[in-house]
């Protein structure tokens, strides 16, 4: 481990310990995973998993133009501190969060640079999908400061909509980014343009890759500015053809709300109806702040799922595809060396004739072996070292051209499958051991006191937050019953 690490992973310590203790016991369960991945050849020693995410608690707000998500945060934070507007008014994505000294406006590197925050370094992954793109990371990215309490203790990230092509594939990168590191997701889209048309690139990249997500309880999907509805003959039909493209595109269930703001909204002049579209905002927008004054609760149960998820993607997903990609290597280079050996013994036998050691008609003898032995033995060394060679070079031909077709970011923490592969078919790896290098039996035993570990972390947690049996009351009301009264001036007299 690289000092720099060593000094993050201690502040990191330093954090947890003063902020929550709780979290803090789970940071050995990391390190033993990290030091498996290290084996593996999935994740570089200059890294950790506990540097890959967010232990912050993460509320990203993603959607439309002009869908309202600004206007949101304004109202929960408390103050405007994001610009509105029925245009695109901002086209960067805003991290924001408590700062005692008030509202600052701060550039991209301050995300860049810091790896406090979840952007760090996000400029080189912006250069991976767009070359050119990672040193323009102010375009992308800014960091707000408000000084209201509702944000302490959290990270509240506010996204543009969709852009250029360039700038699309990298805003994607990091939309995909924040959305694998957040604890709740809200995704707003516009009631005055519900149709599918409209919600295009919402549903395309949003809604549809959530789908098949474990997490996908963490998103919350929001039909906003709904008092536009009301003129309408049947504002139910609104939300209908909403849902309606939500389900197009892949998505049967989810949390679904409709809400607006009141100081914008377009007059209802029907009182019933006015009630009626009131009752259900409140209702809504109770349940949306309620979830993200939570988000501290989802936040711990996501950094320990998220070991959980480790493993799972390990073993069933990476696992596999690692031996998979092993077999194919060795098909390959028992092939080229097929080739190599039949093309040795063509050359040999070409040799042989042409140099007249066997002359036609001689039948071999110990007599010959010996009047030819300096000839046999070179003979021999010659193949062994063309054999040889045209072997290893045969391993990293077909090495390449496997390792091309896997992945450098695989997986939610984005491991290294392609070095894993590489390490697996290095110059001293057998190409006849299925396994990957650093998996065998003692790899498998620790990976499963590692999930033992886990499920320990879980059950703490429950014991925090959950109590079934109500043992926990019962032992607090003990404790005020045994606490003697505190003495009176009378009693003191006395």
């Amino acid at each position: 481990m690289n000092q720099f690490l060593a000094k993050r992973l201690a502040n990191l310590e330093a954090h947890l310990k003063a902020e929550n203790p709780a979290l803090l016991e789970v940071l050995p369960t990391y390190y033993k995973l990290d030091r498996m991945l290290y084996k593996l050849g999935l994740l570089d020693r200059e890294t950790s998993l506990a540097s890959r995410i967010s232990w912050w608690p993460l509320i990203s707000v993603l959607g439309t133009f002009s869908s309202g998500k600004s206007t949101f945060i304004n109202n929960y934070v408390g103050e405007k501190i994001q610009s509105t507007g029925n245009q695109a008014v901002d086209d960067k994505f805003t991290v924001i969060c408590y700062g005692a000294s008030g509202n600052q406006t701060l550039p991209g590197t301050a995300l860049d640079a810091d790896p406090r925050f979840p952007f760090f370094r996000m400029s080189r992954e912006i250069e991976k999908v767009a070359e050119g793109e990672g040193k323009r990371i102010e375009s992308y990215l800014q960091l707000r400061t408000t000084g209201q309490p509702k944000v302490k203790g959290r990270i509240i990230i506010d996204s543009p909509g969709f852009d250029a092509d360039d700038q699309r594939r990298s805003t994607l990168r990091i939309t995909d980014h924040i959305i694998d590191l957040s604890d709740l997701v809200l995704v707003f889209f516009d009631a005055r343009h519900p149709e599918p048309g409209a919600m295009q690139d919402t549903l395309e990249h949003l809604v549809a890759r959530t789908v098949s997500r474990t997490d996908a309880t963490k998103f919350f999907y929001i039909l906003n500015q709904m008092d536009t509805a009301a003129k309408e003959d049947n504002p139910e039909e609104v939300v209908g053809a909403w849902q309606r493209a939500m389900a197009q595109a892949g998505l049967s269930a989810g949390r679904f709300f409709t809400i607006y703001n009141e100081a914008a909204a377009v007059p209802i002049e029907d009182e019933a109806l006015r009630e009626r579209f009131r009752t259900k905002r409140d209702t809504d927008l109770a349940a949306i702040t309620e979830r993200m004054d939570g988000v501290e609760v989802q936040r711990n149960y996501r950094i320990v799922s998220l070991l959980e998820t480790v493993a799972n993607e390990l073993e069933h997903d990476i696992l596999p595809k690692l031996r998979d990609a092993k077999a194919r290597w060795r098909r390959g280079v028992l092939i080229g060396d097929g080739a190599a050996l039949a093309g040795l013994l063509a050359v040999s036998i070409g040799l042989v004739v042409y140099f007249k050691w066997l002359p036609s008609g001689e039948v071999f003898s110990f007599d010959w072996l010996k009047a030819n032995l300096v000839n046999v033995i070179a003979s021999l060394v010659a193949i062994a070292i063309l054999a040889g060679s045209f072997h290893y070079w045969v391993r990293g031909v077909v090495a390449k051209r496997i390792a091309a077709g896997l992945s450098e970011t695989y997986g939610q923490m984005e491991l290294d499958l392609r070095g894993a592969f590489f390490k697996s078919a290095g110059a001293l790896r057998s190409i006849f051991r299925a396994e990957p290098a650093g998996w065998g039996k003692g790899a498998a035993k620790r990976m499963r006191m590692i999930r033992e570990t886990v499920a320990v972390h879980i059950q703490n947690l429950n014991d925090k937050y959950a109590d079934p049996s109500g043992k926990s009351a019962v032992v607090e009301d003990a404790v005020e019953i045994a606490e003697p009264a505190p003495e009176t001036d009378e009693n003191a007299q006395t």
